[in-house]
């Protein structure tokens, strides 16, 4: 079936609509950060670099790493913008932007988002790096998408929201599994946790400035929350869009984050950037 020009925009020089990468840009393994000065950070370890685009949030490079060509792109803040990058990343691998068709082969990527994050339990502390094994989506975004229970852990969720008493206005939690090649990839290497992608930074991870919380107590009542032997480790604004459109169109997904923020402790460390390049320098390791 042909996809239409209006749902698929491709831009004059063949690239695709916000991210103007063409298919031949992308590489399959895909490092996705927030900001899009960290896309010069890593690039900073590529050699062989083919080219460096910019487009609102969106920068991106290709280049190789010990031999094993990666492409880096940031995605800019939440959910609504992985929408954007994870369709279009998909279309560029999956799509004959000639044709308009869907390829009868497909492509799965290797896409790993390195973040930074905030922590809830008292155990983990700051400096420490984090593999979202589930990631929980506040956002309501896979709930667009048809087949969303069949990729999501529903008794997780069923849990969730009877544990933490869900406020019956927000959008269905949903929960998904990272890749599992993914993940083993860093086991061993990172403390495996349940991480909230929030749709906000204020309100939707429980902090009050002038406006107050439809649940107040959020942040005790996360903590508390156990299921099959797991808990609930940070927050995020990315992972579980990023987790769950990854299973569903048939992509090894995972999302890592270095903790900068203890919510539990109440503290923070705003020189960070030592650490998050201790983390990438991992991330890179392990994706070669």
């Amino acid at each position: 079936m042909r996809i239409a020009e209006s749902e698929l925009i491709i831009n004059s020089d063949g690239s695709v609509f916000h991210l103007h990468l063409r298919p031949e840009e992308l590489a399959d393994t895909v490092i996705l950060v927030g900001d899009p000065g960290r896309v010069d950070m890593i690039g900073s370890y590529l050699s062989d670099v083919e080219f460096r685009h910019e487009s609102r949030e969106f920068v991106s490079t290709t280049g190789k790493y010990n031999g094993k060509r990666m492409t880096v792109l940031s995605t800019g803040i939440g959910c609504d913008n992985i929408d954007i990058v994870m369709n279009e990343l998909d279309a560029l691998a999956n799509v004959d932007f000639e044709t308009r068709e869907v390829k009868a082969e497909k492509k799965s990527l290797n896409i790993l988002r390195i973040g930074t994050s905030g922590a809830i339990q008292p155990e983990i502390p700051l400096g420490s790096f984090v593999f979202s094994e589930i990631s929980v989506g506040m956002d309501g975004l896979l709930n667009w998408y048809e087949g969303r229970d069949e990729i999501a852990l529903l008794d997780y969720e069923e849990a969730f929201k009877q544990q933490v008493g869900w406020a019956k206005h927000l959008p269905d939690p949903y929960f998904v599994a990272a890749g599992e090649d993914m993940k083993k990839r860093f086991e061993g290497v990172a403390i495996m946790g349940m991480t909230i992608s929030a749709s906000g930074f204020y309100g939707p991870q429980g902090r009050v400035l002038r406006m107050p919380l439809a649940m107040p107590n959020m942040i005790e009542e996360f903590e508390k929350y156990r299921f099959n032997g797991k808990k609930i480790t940070n927050f995020e604004m990315e992972g579980s869009a990023i987790a769950g459109i990854a299973r569903k169109l048939g992509h090894n997904a995972g999302t890592i984050c270095c903790i900068i923020a203890q919510r539990y402790a109440q503290d923070s460390n705003p020189n960070y950037k030592d650490q998050v390049r201790a983390l990438i320098e991992l991330c890179l390791e392990r994706l070669s």
